[in-house]
């Protein structure tokens, strides 16, 4: 994969009843081989609380859609139903309970992966919480 191919240039996340929907737009397009995998970490302000949550893709396929809770440890994986993609941009129907208890004041940013490496991190996100 070319550092040029798939750089997340805006992600947004807004809230619709019982669920997150978070959008990746990629400038290029989803990687057809290799993995890449898009996400958000989401805080409380002071770190102490943190939750991950991505979408991973093999082959230009999805193949994962999950939440990570970092405090206690545990992951959770949903159906793949919950997302959607065209070449440029990926959707995810996360569950709102996915970054439930952050509070206000919480930070949000977005990241990629490429092939098992960090390709970019701290990404800026829009809210409509």
């Amino acid at each position: 994969m070319s550092t040029h191919d798939a750089l997340l240039k805006k992600v947004s996340i807004e809230a619709n009843g019982s669920s997150l929907i978070a959008r990746f737009d990629v400038d290029g397009n989803i990687p057809g081989s290799g993995a890449y995998v898009v996400g958000l970490v989401a805080a409380s302000p002071d770190y102490s609380s943190q939750r991950r949550l991505g979408i991973e893709f093999m082959n230009g396929e999805a193949i994962a859609f999950y939440s990570f809770h970092h405090e206690q440890g545990t992951e959770e994986n949903y159906d793949l139903g919950g997302v959607s993609h065209s070449g440029t941009t990926i959707t995810g129907h996360f569950p709102i309970d996915a970054i439930h208890g952050l509070g206000k004041g919480h930070v949000i940013s977005a990241f990629s992966e490429a092939d098992g490496r960090e390709f970019q991190s701290g990404v800026p996100v829009e809210e409509t919480l």
